[in-house]
């Protein structure tokens, strides 16, 4: 008996379509791993890319759910001593912070905070270390616990720091850019 080739030909791809179908499914899961964070290529951020700043969410970044933000200053940002790291965030972020738990870790180790301020109002943080951290060093300042925006969205976190001397100036570093998805 002979098949018509145009049955054949239906028959095909619809086995064709649910193969990929079933591709996509068992794909999916792993690509919304991924899809939150920080490190990803941002073109029309608005932020120039030699301002923008590294950072990686360990969790994930899911909607409203609790992560640890690893936020980076590369040695050769870190020009000048540091006293205080004054953190600004998007007036749409909607997440929230533990200030308990902040850590400063300067060249791969760990450097005592004296206090961590939340200005929620104002949107922005302030981490303070015991002793100023030199210049020209790597690091890096993670919050834990912190609980994600209910919102889909990239938000900025503009980093200033103020250097240790009579005038408190701010000076600018950079921006870190953290999309929640």
């Amino acid at each position: 008996m002979q098949f018509p080739s145009r049955l054949f030909r239906r028959t095909s791809s619809l086995s064709l379509m649910a193969a990929m179908g079933l591709l996509a499914v068992a794909v999916q899961p792993q690509a919304s791993l991924a899809s939150g964070g920080c490190d990803g290529l941002n073109l029309f951020s608005g932020v120039e890319r030699n301002q923008q700043l590294t950072c990686r969410l360990d969790f994930g970044g899911t909607p409203n759910g609790t992560d640890r933000y690893r936020f980076r200053l590369d040695k050769k940002k870190m020009k000048y001593a540091v006293s205080e790291f004054t953190i600004d965030y998007s007036d749409h972020f909607n997440g929230s912070f533990d200030t308990k738990n902040v850590e400063i870790i300067v060249n791969g180790k760990n450097v005592k905070v004296q206090e961590v301020i939340w200005e929620e109002e104002n949107h922005f943080l302030k981490v303070i270390p015991v002793e100023p951290i030199a210049a020209g060093t790597a690091v890096e300042i993670h919050f834990s616990n912190v609980r994600n925006p209910r919102n889909n969205g990239m938000y900025y976190f503009n980093c200033r720091v103020q250097t240790p001397g009579d005038v408190p100036l701010l000076r600018d570093l950079g921006t870190w850019i953290v999309e929640i998805s």
